[in-house]
């Protein structure tokens, strides 16, 4: 099934994707905020995610969830669900890829994570430590599918927070251009083939921090 029970959320929802005629990409939308996160001694320890899913994914992904109020979900009531997403993440590197002064630098699993529910949407929150806490001139952090099953959207209010960053550490969001219009024209298969399947790299959101 691959990416097409992305987060367990499809799975939990009853929803396969797999059946009938193939659908073009993407099929889940994600608006996102990042923090990294800074230590003391001015090292990299990790990055924070909040990650908010479109109206219609939300709608399958509580599907048959049983909630003390109709139509409203807590913290508490969302946690099995929380769960199934952060498992369901690693598979994929949990769309999440660093650098630092070059360097590919790897993610321990995520901690401290949920999920809300607000205004008919729900929100994942979840943060990924560092394997090897890093002080590199420069970190790139980059938040993607590859295979643009999913698009990842920085929000447009403050996207992107240093969190306890040296004096000095310059931020730089690029965001990637629009080219949703392009791969309407595509169908499934076209993304599970070939040269196709890293299209996603082309809508990467691409995070640069430089510090003295």
């Amino acid at each position: 099934m691959g990416m097409r029970i992305l987060l367990g959320l499809l799975l939990a929802a009853g929803l396969s994707l797999a059946a009938g005629p193939a659908r073009a990409h993407p099929h889940v939308w994600i608006t996102a905020t990042s923090e990294l996160l800074y230590a003391a001694d001015g090292t990299i320890t990790g990055v924070r995610h909040a990650w908010t899913f479109d109206d219609m994914f939300s709608a399958y992904a509580v599907q048959g969830l049983e909630s003390k109020t109709k139509g409203a979900y807590t913290r508490e009531e969302l946690t099995p669900l929380a769960q199934t997403n952060v498992e369901s993440l690693k598979e994929y590197a949990y769309f999440t890829f660093a650098k630092a002064d070059g360097k590919k630098e790897r993610f321990q699993e995520p901690v401290d994570y949920f999920l809300d529910y607000k205004d008919t949407v729900l929100t994942l929150h979840f943060t990924l430590p560092l394997k090897n806490p890093v002080k590199p001139r420069q970190l790139v952090l980059e938040v993607f599918d590859r295979s643009f099953f999913i698009d990842f959207q920085m929000a447009k209010d403050n996207p992107v927070k240093l969190v306890g960053a040296p004096a000095g550490c310059q931020m730089k969001l690029e965001r990637p251009n629009d080219g949703t219009a392009s791969a309407q024209k595509l169908n499934e298969q076209t993304f599970l083939n070939g040269e196709n399947s890293n299209f996603g790299m082309m809508f990467a959101n691409k995070i640069m921090v430089d510090c003295p």
